[in-house]
């Protein structure tokens, strides 16, 4: 979808202005994406200085590498990977703090999808799939057609013939195997909240 600013460029004519070194061109991206990213960098921060900084610096790394700018593909997927970079290294820095890398756990666990397109992402999913492959058959598969396939408790009860309350015992002990993996692979915990928070950007 064209998207156009207040001047009538589409994105492919503000990208093309961008790489030349265009500040209006610049400028007007911003407006278009940067209250969007402020909202989405902000929720998952709770900072708004914190926000406004990390805002900048993505908008200053595109500025920076403006060059690397492929004006055919989606510009919002390259704002998307420079922002992660800086959220993935900013949490890095306070993971130190014992109940926030708690929250980016649960966060991790509690939103596990295939969706996103990082090559970070896949390789952390694949990784974790490996722990999962481990679980008990019916645990496995309660928690991929919950997790990973996004049916209701209700809906995965009628397919298996086992209760709610069943289903919910699995995937609690499913989760408490993937958050121990998690809390043994910090980095990719951190990763994995960093693309939650940002899918919709």
């Amino acid at each position: 979808m064209l998207m156009y600013s207040k001047s009538g460029m589409d994105n492919y004519d503000l990208l093309i202005n961008l790489k030349e070194g265009n500040a209006a061109a610049f400028t007007e991206l911003y407006h278009i994406y940067g209250k969007g990213l402020y909202r989405n960098i902000l929720r998952f921060v709770k900072c708004e200085e914190t926000a406004k900084e990390l805002l900048q610096d993505a908008f200053l790394k595109i500025w920076n590498h403006r060059q690397q700018i492929d004006p055919e593909k989606s510009f919002k997927s390259f704002l998307f990977k420079i922002t992660e970079h800086l959220i993935f290294d900013y949490f890095r820095k306070v993971s130190r703090d014992r109940k926030l890398m708690e929250k980016l756990i649960a966060v991790s666990t509690e939103y596990y999808t295939h969706s996103e397109e990082s090559v970070f992402y896949k390789e952390s999913l694949h990784m974790i799939n490996q722990v999962i492959d481990k679980l008990p058959p019916q645990r496995k598969q309660v928690f991929k057609l919950c997790k990973m396939e996004g049916k209701s408790y209700e809906e995965v009860s009628q397919l298996l013939g086992i209760s709610t309350s069943t289903i919910s015992d699995h995937i609690v002990k499913a989760n408490r195997v993937v958050k121990e993996y998690l809390h043994l692979n910090k980095d990719m915990a951190i990763m994995l909240a960093v693309m939650v928070f940002l899918q919709n950007l």
